[in-house]
């Protein structure tokens, strides 16, 4: 297990219209020659639970004690009391941060990563999109685990009882995430990002999901989109894998190799994945 000595924790406050933002920064203790990649990681909980500390339990500390990458970990609003966009709103603004604080975090701007597990997945792909949308900041790499992406049903996710994450969980967190919108087509692809129609200029992806969880569809028909698209993107699948199998059993032989496969692709991003910020 990574010990704690091998980073810094700080706790930033970031402004955002009327209220602040809590963001956990991690910081490698050992700096590597130059200047490193950072990575925007967001918490799961079907976006109504959950907070920043999870990346301590995740397969973002990693990402700073083997790879020497600077983490922000965003503790955004929960749907079960800010319904879409507030947390999405706050996600955003904390990856402006991490592109204005660059320099002073000793960050390659053309560097700046996204990554998270089950909502925190979905959000790294809404953010992805809105970034692309907006103009105001280039990622260059997207890691969103068995994302939570798609409002509707698909055949993996109707009817689906396996552990941890079911139908009946699933449609009760989008609807305190969609509120009155829920059921209606009036949902923009920020919120469900399945919706999406154009995939093009995303960045590079790399994903994983479990065969029997709800989100294997809507994972797998992202990956799709974006290869269409011409963009890489890989996913693997693991048999009999219930929704963050990872996270739950972090031991089990399957978890170790998915970890490892997980790193792998880490590693090949940070030499070969790159956005240069516009001017």
């Amino acid at each position: 297990m990574a010990k704690k000595h091998m980073f810094t924790t700080r706790r930033v406050k970031i402004g955002t219209g009327k209220r602040q933002v809590r963001l956990l920064v991690l910081i490698p203790r050992t700096r590597k020659p130059g200047k490193v990649p950072g990575v925007l990681w967001i918490h799961g909980g079907g976006y109504q639970s959950g907070s920043a500390k999870e990346v301590f339990l995740t397969r973002a500390l990693s990402m700073v004690v083997r790879f020497g990458m600077v983490l922000v970990a965003p503790d955004y609003r929960l749907s079960r009391h800010h319904p879409y966009p507030a947390g999405l709103h706050d996600c955003y603004a904390a990856l402006l941060w991490l592109k204005e604080h660059a320099e002073e975090l000793n960050v390659r701007s053309d560097q700046i990563m996204i990554g998270g597990e089950s909502a925190g997945g979905g959000m790294t792909v809404a953010l992805c999109m809105l970034a692309r949308d907006r103009g105001d900041v280039r990622i260059a790499f997207q890691m969103p685990l068995y994302p939570m992406l798609d409002d509707r049903d698909t055949d993996s996710s109707r009817d689906n009882h396996a552990r941890n994450w079911n139908t009946k969980r699933n449609h009760k967190a989008w609807k305190h995430y969609l509120r009155d919108a829920y059921g209606t087509e009036l949902i923009p692809r920020y919120a469900a990002p399945a919706r999406c129609t154009d995939y093009r200029g995303l960045p590079p992806c790399y994903t994983y999901v479990g065969e029997i969880e709800p989100f294997r569809d809507e994972t797998l028909a992202y990956v799709r989109n974006l290869q269409e698209a011409g963009i890489r993107a890989e996913v693997d699948v693991y048999p009999n894998w219930f929704h963050a199998y990872d996270i739950l059993l972090p031991k089990a032989k399957e978890s170790k190799e998915a970890i490892a496969r997980f790193e792998e692709k880490v590693a090949y991003a940070i030499d070969h994945d790159f956005a240069p910020q516009s001017p």
